[in-house]
């Protein structure tokens, strides 16, 4: 079930909003015009992915550097070893909606 969480205007290209849910989700506007939402945690230690750096597809987590792809959720560098979560993201009347995934938490 897709709930409203912000207009897209909050989010500029490049950047990430953090929804605090629970767990909290991080959402990624890619430069490209993109939108992304993965569990917002980092899977090796407890930081905040919106805090990360974005780079195309990919999330740089800010405490040690586990990158993460935003499409799959899969770890593109250690040292985490788990993926995160992603979750279903569309962008109507100019505002995101995200359904969070069922999936348990890795």
């Amino acid at each position: 079930m897709f709930q409203p969480v912000c207009p897209l205007s909050t989010i500029p290209p490049g950047e990430a909003y953090r929804w605090e849910t629970d767990p909290p989700v991080a959402i990624f506007h890619t430069e490209d015009g993109e939108v992304f939402a993965i569990d917002d945690t980092c899977t090796h230690q407890d930081a905040s992915l919106a805090d990360g750096w974005l780079e195309g597809c990919e999330v740089e987590c800010p405490l040690h550097a586990s990158r993460f792809d935003l499409r799959t959720g899969a770890v593109d560098a250690p040292p985490a070893k788990k993926p995160v979560r992603t979750h279903r993201v569309r962008v109507a009347d100019g505002v995101v909606h995200v359904a969070l995934s069922e999936q348990a938490r890795p």
